[in-house]
């Protein structure tokens, strides 16, 4: 099993403003960016270097644009020159150098802008694909799957900002057993309109998530990943087929774990009545004595001493332990004893 430290890497680089309460929040944000936003096309020489109160680029007929770190970096990439460098120049200082560094003749750039900022600058072969398509695929097959609990500092798990986007989601309901423990199912999702990173999913089933957002015990990973070229696009349909799996996975996995449950509730331990006959039969399948009599005293609330009614007070015995060790043994031998209604 592995833990696995996504979430938790995107939860401590993200400001405040880059968090979103909800998939729906989110889902607005972005397909309102995108309908103020618009690719503009020039050859090289149709950009012109500013230098005003800041370092601009005005590009054309279409007028001057500010640049944001990213696509900064982009044009000092594009102009052969160190960004860092660059960044300790005066304007004017800055608008020589480009003038002097950046083509003059070749393909057109594709300048990505919005709201008078260049947010990306790309040649002919980059091809973009929306945050709000991929948002709009994940509420139409994600059914069932939610934020985690927010994390320490307001985190939610979802998160877009001027260079990317990241949703992390899970079924909270989704819980079945594998291989006698119980997980749940979720995923991760990633896009960039401005080429900062691939698109990909990374589906798991996990045991928790803790409060940093780092995801515990995590089995059966599968990731896809896809570059931003000619056929981006198609990564929608993985992606779509990629959640389908997942989720139809969940589905025929809760069926069988809920007539396993069915089960549990019908299959008493001796004539499901005598405490000492019950003690014999979990000391019989390696419960220790203490924790069994312990267990028994909580079941005997449920009336008989069922399968299912000395799981579920294994499970509340773990819930109130305090120590790792005492609540990996009652979550263990809960899940032994559901074998035995299999």
């Amino acid at each position: 099993m592995t833990t696995l430290t996504r979430a938790h890497r995107e939860l401590y680089r993200r400001t405040p403003d880059e968090m979103f309460g909800s998939l729906e929040e989110l889902s607005n944000h972005c397909q309102a960016q995108m309908e103020k936003s618009a690719d503009r096309w020039h050859k090289p020489e149709a950009m012109l270097p500013q230098s005003n109160d800041r370092f601009s680029l005005t590009l054309d007929t279409d007028g001057q644009f500010g640049l944001n770190d990213w696509s900064f970096t982009q044009l000092c990439q594009l102009a052969r020159v160190n960004r860092d460098t660059v960044n300790r120049l005066t304007p004017a200082t800055a608008r020589q150098v480009f003038l002097e560094t950046l083509p003059d003749k070749g393909k057109p750039l594709q300048f990505y802008t919005t709201d008078g900022l260049i947010r990306s600058i790309h040649g002919a072969a980059y091809t973009r694909l929306y945050n709000a398509d991929l948002l709009d695929l994940i509420q139409e097959t994600a059914e069932g799957f939610e934020p985690p609990q927010t994390a320490q500092g307001g985190g939610s798990g979802l998160y877009a900002g001027e260079q990317d986007m990241f949703v992390f989601l899970i079924d909270p309901f989704g819980w079945v057993e594998i291989e006698d423990q119980a997980f749940a199912p979720g995923f991760f999702v990633w896009n960039s309109e401005v080429g900062r990173r691939s698109v990909g999913i990374q589906t798991f089933w996990f045991q928790a998530v803790c409060s940093n957002h780092l995801v515990w015990d995590a089995v059966e990973m599968t990731e896809f990943t896809r570059k931003h070229t000619a056929h981006v696009h198609d990564s929608l349909e993985a992606i779509r087929e990629i959640i389908a799996s997942l989720t139809a996975k969940r589905d025929a996995r809760k069926d069988g774990f809920a007539r396993v449950l069915r089960q549990s509730m019908n299959t008493t331990l001796g004539d499901g009545n005598d405490a000492d006959e019950a003690l014999k039969a979990l000391t019989k399948h390696g419960i220790s004595q203490a924790l069994a009599k312990k267990a028994l005293d909580i079941a005997k609330e449920h009336g008989r001493f069922t399968i299912f009614s000395v799981v579920d007070a294994l499970t509340r015995i773990s819930g109130e332990s305090p120590f790792a060790g005492a609540r990996f043994e009652a979550d263990q031998k809960a899940g032994a004893l559901l074998q035995m209604a299999a």
